[in-house]
């Protein structure tokens, strides 16, 4: 059960759009508890984010799988940092588990956002250039914090006017 969903990662002023690979694979029974990997350079934060996201699912209703789940942000060379990928990771896991539907809009929707263990959505730094780098890439769709949504609208449609 694989699932691909997009977020992306900010250095400066500017942002890399970052593939987020998300592999479900069945445990043993028997197996006390399932691994939860990250791979790809991520930073403490990152790391960190494993507990969140487990429980921010749960908190909002879902079911986590009960399954080896290995994470992959992509580029790998490229070192990943901060909770702003707490949300994407969250959809890729529920995609992987058949929650989102088929996918078919994941590889045009690029997602950002801290997450609360109550699965609440908290605003993250660099929206703004994430922003303008999904489109840059022809990525349709964005899903933010609603705190970030105000700056990247009032700045996306300014730029929009001048064209």
């Amino acid at each position: 059960m694989l699932f691909l969903t997009q977020s992306a990662a900010v250095y400066g002023i500017d942002a890399l759009v970052v593939d987020i690979e998300v592999n479900l694979q069945p445990v043993p029974k028997e197996d006390s508890a399932a691994p939860f990997t990250i791979v790809g350079l991520p930073d403490a934060a990152i790391r960190e984010s494993r507990e969140r996201i487990r429980a921010a699912i749960k908190n909002s209703g879902f079911f986590f799988p009960f399954h080896k789940t290995t994470v992959n942000l992509a580029p790998a060379d490229i070192r990943k940092e901060g909770a702003s990928f707490d949300l994407p990771i969250a959809l890729g896991i529920l995609g992987a588990n058949g929650d989102l539907g088929d996918g078919d809009n994941a590889g045009k929707t690029l997602s950002i956002g801290e997450l609360s263990l109550d699965g609440r959505v908290r605003p993250v730094r660099g929206a703004l250039s994430i922003a303008l780098a999904a489109r840059e890439n022809g990525i349709a769709n964005l899903i933010l914090p609603e705190e970030n949504a105000t700056e990247v609208d009032d700045v996306v449609q300014a730029e929009a006017t001048r064209r």
